[in-house]
């Protein structure tokens, strides 16, 4: 199995669920930080829909600038997806693909859904 981690190695959520990736056996792990390594529009709405959460259920409040930016309250999808591709440290990590699905593995024991 194929897995993709969208990982911030100063999260202990993310560093927990890579670990489990890395501990599964039969998992290839793909890492992308995607704070080195943006996320494109695209590919953040395609992340959002496949785990059925909305930009504003991605939207990670504490320890970002998002009420500076003015996103907490009544900022539109739209607007919010905007910010987080601005800046990546707006999307709530981390996420994580394999064949079975997308979860935002939050706490990082959700990733064995998709394993």
């Amino acid at each position: 199995m194929h897995a993709t981690i969208w990982h911030n190695p100063d999260c202990g959520t993310s560093r927990k669920t890579l670990a489990i990736l890395q501990e599964t056996d039969g998992v290839t792990v793909n890492v992308i930080e995607y704070r080195k390594q943006s996320f494109d529009r695209a590919t953040l709405v395609k992340l959002c829909e496949d785990a059925g959460l909305t930009p504003r259920e991605a939207l990670r409040t504490r320890g970002s600038p998002a009420e500076e930016l003015g996103i907490i309250d009544g900022a539109s999808a739209d607007h919010i997806l905007d910010a987080m591709v601005e800046h990546p440290i707006l999307v709530e990590r981390p996420f994580v693909r394999t064949d079975k699905g997308v979860r935002l593995c939050r706490p990082q024991d959700k990733v064995r859904e998709i394993l």
